[in-house]
């Protein structure tokens, strides 16, 4: 009974720490790996600059949906995962294998799929109900039309070469802006609107 008494207070420990769960804070490795990723990203197969100019677009990055400073907690973790959905479903195609080596991309899928796991239980502890409206609605539903921009871009380009290099180069501004809302949140302990 002792053992079990006490398993159980290292579990309530253990919970309520900073690594722990319901303290919902990212860990630092999850910040890493967001890290990570957007270095595997840099070093994808580029084409000239020049090359690529007549394929420019700006894809309207919802910069401040992305940079948290009107956020409130919860849609502040929702955006984050619909980033990092987004950006792990355009990567996980077989037309994104075409234009990048694959070992790199399959990092890159790798990395982003453990933030997900990593964001996933505490998204939903800081969700919790609001998850389905969230979803449909403000600051997730913009970055999805910023996505769907990106999707009908490469459609459109008929993933070219040259379309991938582009949107190779939003990806960098978004993950970028991803890995600034981690570190916000980490350094506010899940708190947004912390002074």
């Amino acid at each position: 009974m002792a053992f079990v008494l006490s398993l159980l207070m290292a579990l309530v420990l253990v919970s309520y720490g900073p690594g722990g769960s319901l303290g919902c804070e990212l860990s630092q490795y999850h910040v890493l790996l967001g890290r990570r990723n957007l270095r595997l990203l840099g070093q994808m197969k580029r084409l000239s600059p020049h090359s690529c100019l007549q394929d420019r677009k700006d894809f309207g990055l919802p910069q401040e949906m992305v940079e948290g400073s009107q956020l409130q907690k919860d849609q502040a973790f929702s955006v984050l995962h619909e980033m990092l959905q987004q950006s792990f479903n355009l990567f996980h195609t077989e037309r994104s294998s075409a234009a990048s080596d694959t070992t790199i991309l399959e990092q890159l899928c790798t990395g982003l799929y453990q933030q997900l796991d990593d964001l996933d239980a505490c998204l939903g502890q800081v969700m919790g109900e609001k998850d389905s409206d969230l979803g449909r609605m403000g600051p997730t539903l913009t970055v999805k039309r910023y996505f769907q921009g990106i999707h009908d871009y490469l459609q459109e380009k008929e993933y070219s070469d040259c379309a991938w290099q582009i949107v190779h180069l939003e990806m960098m501004r978004a993950l970028s802006s991803i890995s600034r809302l981690q570190k916000r949140l980490r350094k506010m302990g899940g708190d947004l609107n912390s002074p």
